[in-house]
């Protein structure tokens, strides 16, 4: 690029060589130097020209690029042979395209691969289909190996090749093909994420001396990917921005103005001008850089901004079909304006901004910007107004503006005088079904439906804008508007009553049903607009559920579904109004038209769950079900799915009739979802959302007959081929909702099949590969396997399941790149173990002790301490001797039992316990510390006896203290069906049911609400719950915390207050004399405690035998 380009931009007669530098930029006719390769032939002797480090010191390229030496035998591929194999990965034979990926495969690793392919996408002689393979096998590589996810991991990029791909890739991302530089803008992307600024110093350099001197489109692109990588970060990781906007700003000022004076600009005069946009606009997405702060070079901008606002957008090039028009640079360029003032509005344009320099800027922008920009926006609306062309993406943006603008009382003043014409001529018709909805409707009612319940199509549509102003509207100025837009809705119904059924206007009543359901939260709260609802209902509604017109019949279920959803706030005087909403719904379900029947089912979901009296619903439950899964074969829509699960949540066990029929057709339609979704894995398919809704119903169908075993023999081979697939690296997706089935299916069968157990390899596979993320899930299928299933644990060598868990626990444990969090359900795993499989695993207890130990020395987190050592206290349960041979033999006896008493003792200055705060971990120190009391005087001296001794008597107490009172937080009147579970607690000693607060203190509330809502069984949820991390357990909490009544283990029947008792009564037996010393070393409290001990022991036995004649005679 000669001198005049390089002058670029510094005097307005250089606005026509801009054009000509941008095209040949973007186009690739610059002068030779800067000239992509030119031909593969020949291109040995040019390497060097292009990239000047090219080849490495020590690289010969003559000794082995033999074309005839078959590929195992060469070091490297040069370039013809390169470009040869990157032209049959295009064969349309499959072995030839094969053999080309395997021989890729194989030399991707090799010296200056990676920059050969960078010469040939950028070769403008070269096939471009050539160069979009070599594109894509670049950028892939790229992503999989520029920086290592474990940073102690060697990269398999070499520096060298680098450093030649940071120098060139930044020379030729401008100068490819749009379709190349797709793929090396995420290249870059890659590289810059990782690189700057520790790696890669020169790069703000070279954008700003491009931004000077030549190649302003690359700069520009450049600038926009690094300026993105700070978008969302804040505080100290923000700091580079500054920088960049320091250096980079004043130049783009620079260039924006002078793009902005340009007369007639092109097409690629809004490439540029957008690309300093989104720059801009990642620049100060969180936070306003210092620089922009500055008012004379805020306003700079701004006029720039509102420049680009006001002019017209240019006729001439703009494409007739719609959505490449939306797509169109110019159009772009508007969007990204209103995008960034809206920002500045939204975010730092509030005067109740308590920093006071956020403040000055926020009167600042409001008293000389906000209604300007308002001006704007209004005059742009217009378009719709008078049916000109408006993107559906700006007219959202300028609404949100508007919204915004109502609370402020400056341009609220200004919208006032026009809000009629606002109101009435602009937002109105945006609601209302229009041509491009009929077409839709008509041509595609698939993609209509798919539109219909796309949350990101809502974020972005003109109608769900046009409905959120007209809510704000309500909200903020409802005083002096909700009446006038009533009155205009209900002159809207009178017109369409009266006018002849051939000229009604179906539109508008479609507008004015969704604007009265816009506004359903305030009408159920005013009068008299409450009182007027079912009158509405019968006389402008339900006429339309038997409407000729489709898109009528559909809103009809829009609205009915909206007054079942308030029928708890809405008194109706006719009963048999509900009743008729309710068939006129059902009867939907069989409409002609697609998107009717679907909106008939979502209506249906509201109608569920306000029914107070399923009767209306249970004698067509059977039709109805069968019309769900007509209609799921038909489309994939979660919202489908979510219905169904309502259904099912609402009748219960009454489902278990057709719960085998439910899962077998969930599981068809799960299968079709995911092949929908496997066939066009890079479209935003609905079919993966709607897979996940299956497998969630098919859990909510599993619940509701949870007390009804034998079903789950006869739904398992249903269930099983997608346990078996997608618990592989197949199933990330639907993992945890895999796991939820799986979890159901191993704790509520009679017993756990052969065929489930082969799942077992999966998960252990998984936890080992990827899975980890997930082990807090994974836990609770693994410990239904060893606690329901122990003998055949135990027994079976093919496969080996007690080598594989230790394998797998073992390498969890020992990573050191793994977090305390992370391992936390290791050690949960191994006392399941300890306890369900007492006296049977030996040879086991000595490794597990081992790697609990070396865990236990570099554990940071306190809950992880705790449950390493409860580890040892479930080992000295296990077999006392056993375990304290093994501390001993591992020279840490002394070590460790130092530390437990330390922790029991460690407490608050409020008396509060730090360390085993829950009800569960105090039991299971309880029955540890007890079991060495059982130990002869050679194995347990006095000295330690009595230790030992006064801390079981100290945490009995305690345990026995919070007991009593998580039970004072449970109800007199909690009638439990589970009461038969209740394994050691009694008579006024309960532990705490689901709706204590002392869990979700420790992190261990309900997942989601949508979990809560569909009732999860109690049983399962408290297995979950006790498994889950406790990610508040810290010393800042004083709560009790209890565990639920509901979880299961071998230790539940153990009384640790009996157990103590009738430990100290074997010692006194069996030793007199060392019973006597004991005794003697205790102080007037111990012996009061130990007294209190004995006498809630015998308590204990009476409640339980009480009890178990209870249990007698109820089975009798």
């Amino acid at each position: 690029m000669g001198a005049s380009g390089r002058r670029l931009l510094n005097r307005e007669s250089a606005t026509n060589q801009l054009i000509k530098e941008t095209h040949e930029e973007r186009h690739g006719t610059t002068s030779p130097v800067a000239c992509p390769l030119h031909t593969v032939e020949g291109a040995r002797m040019r390497e060097s020209v292009v990239l000047e480090a090219w080849p490495p010191v020590g690289f010969d390229e003559n000794k082995s690029s033999a074309l005839n030496q078959p590929y195992s035998r060469r070091t490297y591929m040069d370039l013809q042979t390169l470009a040869a194999v990157l032209n049959s990965a295009l064969s349309p034979h499959p072995a030839e395209r094969k053999a080309a990926e395997h021989s890729l495969n194989n030399f991707q690793y090799t010296p200056q691969h990676l920059v050969r392919l960078l010469q040939i996408i950028v070769d403008g002689n070269c096939d471009l289909g050539v160069r979009q393979v070599a594109s894509i096998h670049f950028k892939n590589f790229i992503a999989e190996n520029w920086a290592p996810l474990d940073p102690e991991e060697q990269s398999k990029i070499s520096q060298s090749d680098k450093e030649l791909v940071r120098q060139n890739i930044l020379v030729f991302v401008a100068q490819v093909p749009t379709l190349l530089r797709a793929q090396l803008g995420e290249c870059l992307k890659t590289i810059i994420y990782a690189d700057y600024p520790e790696q890669w110093p020169g790069l703000l350099q070279w954008v700003t001396h491009n931004l000077l001197d030549q190649q302003v489109y690359a700069a520009l692109f450049v600038l926009r990917i690094l300026a993105r990588k700070y978008e969302f970060k804040s505080d100290e990781e923000r700091t580079p921005v500054h920088h960049v906007v320091e250096q980079t700003f004043p130049h783009l000022l620079n260039i924006f103005s002078r793009l902005v004076q340009i007369g007639n600009p092109s097409i690629e005069i809004a490439d540029l001008i957008k690309l300093i946009c989104k720059i801009y606009w990642s620049s100060i997405y969180l936070e306003i850089p210092k620089k922009l702060f500055d008012e004379n070079v805020f306003d700079s901008w701004m006029v720039l901004f509102l420049n680009i606002l006001e002019r017209p957008v240019p006729l001439e090039g703009q494409p007739a079909d719609p959505e490449l028009r939306k797509s169109w640079g110019w159009w772009k360029v508007k969007k990204w304006t209103a995008h960034i003032l809206n920002r500045l509005y939204t975010r730092f344009g509030d005067l109740k901004l308590k920093n006071p320099e956020s403040r000055d800027f926020a009167l600042h922008f409001q008293k000389n910007y906000a209604g300007k920009i308002l001006e704007c926006h209004l005059n742009l609306l217009n378009a719709v107004r008078v049916g000109a062309y408006l993107p559906d993406r700006v007219t959202n943006l300028i609404l949100q503006y508007l919204s915004t603008s109502l609370s402020k009382s400056t341009t609220y003043n200004l919208l006032q005088t026009r809000l009629d014409v606002i109101l009435f001529e602009i937002i109105f018709p945006l609601m209302c079904f229009n041509d491009d909805d009929q077409t839709l409707w008509e041509e595609d009612p698939h993609e209509y439906v798919r539109k219909g319940y796309d949350i990101i199509e809502d974020l972005y549509s003109s109608r769900t804008a046009a409905m959120d102003f007209v809510t704000e509207l309500v909200r903020k100025r409802g005083k002096e508007n909700l009446q006038k837009f009533i009155l205009f809705i209900v002159e809207i119904f009178k017109r369409y009553e009266q006018a002849p059924i051939e000229i009604k206007p179906y539109r508008q009543k479609d507008g004015a049903l969704l604007a009265i359901g816009t506004l359903c939260d305030k009408l159920k709260q005013t009068e008299p607009y409450k009182s007027e609802l079912e009158p509405m209902l019968v006389q402008h509604v339900f006429p339309e559920f038997n409407s000729p017109v489709g898109h009528i019949r559909a809103k009809a279920n829009f609205f009915a579904a909206w007054v079942a959803g308030q029928y708890a706030h809405i008194k109706f005087s006719d009963p048999n109004n509900f009743r008729k909403a309710l068939q006129s719904v059902v009867a939907g379900m069989r409409d002609p038209e697609l998107p009717v029947r679907v909106d008939s089912v979502f209506a249906l979901r509201s109608f569920v769950e306000a029914c107070e009296d399923l009767g209306e619903i249970r004698p067509i439950l059977p039709q109805l079900l069968d019309e769900f899964f007509k209609l799921m074969n038909e489309v994939e829509n979660e919202d489908l799915v979510f219905t169904l699960e309502t259904i099912v949540d609402k009748f219960g066990e009454e489902m278990a009739p057709y719960a085998v029929g439910l899962c077998q057709n969930l599981a068809a339609a799960f299968w079709k979802c995911m092949n929908t979704a496997e066939a066009d894995a890079e479209a935003d398919d609905p079919g993966a959302l709607a897979a996940v809704g299956c497998l969630r119903a098919i859990s909510t169908i599993l619940e509701s007959v949870s007390k009804l075993p034998h079903l789950f023999a006869q739904v398992e081979p249903t269930l099983l081929p997608i346990m078996r697939r997608m618990l592989t690296s197949d199933g990330q997706e639907v993992f945890e909702e895999v796991l939820e089935i799986a979890s159901y299916m191993t704790f509520f069968s009679p017993t756990i099949s052969i065929d489930m157990w082969s799942l077992w390899p999966l998960l252990m596979e998984a936890l080992a590969e990827w899975a980890i993320d997930f082990f807090t899930n994974i836990l609770v299928p693994l410990d239904n396997y060893i606690s329901r299933s122990t003998v055949h644990y135990l027994t079976c060598k093919e496969p080996d399941y007690q080598q594989s868990l230790w394998i797998m626990l073992s390498k969890i444990m020992n990573d050191k790149n793994l977090e305390d969090d992370d391992i936390e359900p290791a050690p949960k795993l191994i006392a399941v173990v300890l306890q369900n499989c007492r006296g049977q695993v030996d040879q086991w207890v000595e490794p597990y002790i081992r790697i609990t130990v070396e865990r236990l020395h570099r554990t940071q987190r306190p809950f992880l301490k705790c449950l390493l050592m409860q580890v040892i206290a479930d080992a000295l349960y296990y077999n006392p001797s056993l375990t304290l041979n093994i501390l001993q033999k591992l020279g840490v006896a002394t070590e460790i039992f130092n530390l437990w008493f330390q922790m029991l003792q460690q407490t608050k200055k409020n008396g509060v316990r730090v360390n085993f705060k829950r009800e569960n971990d105090k039991k299971i120190c309880c029955l540890g510390l007890t079991s060495l009391l059982s130990l002869s005087a050679d194995q347990l001296p006095l000295e330690a006896l009595e230790r030992v001794f006064k801390s079981t008597l100290d945490l009995l107490v305690a345990y026995k203290d919070q007991v009593a009172e998580a039970a004072k937080e449970v109800p007199e009147d909690d009638d439990d069906d589970d009461d038969d579970d209740d394994h050691e607690m009694n008579g006024g000693l309960q532990t705490d049911d689901d709706d204590d607060g002392s869990d979700k203190e420790m992190g261990l509330d309900d997942e989601d609400g949508d979990e809560a809502n569909s009732f999860r069984l109690q049983k399962l949820a408290a297995q979950e719950r006790i498994f889950r991390s406790a990610d508040d357990y810290d010393d800042d909490s004083d709560d009790v915390f209890s565990d639920d009544e509901d979880f299961q283990s071998p230790i539940d029947d153990v009384d640790p207050f009996i157990l103590f008792v009738d430990t100290i009564k074997v010692l006194q037996g069996s030793d007199p004399a060392r019973f006597q010393k004991l005794s003697q070393t205790l102080d007037f409290h111990y012996q009061a405690l130990a007294n209190g001990v004995a006498q809630h022991a015998d308590e204990r036995r009476a409640v339980i035998e009480k009890e178990k004649l209870e249990k007698a005679s109820v089975a009798s």
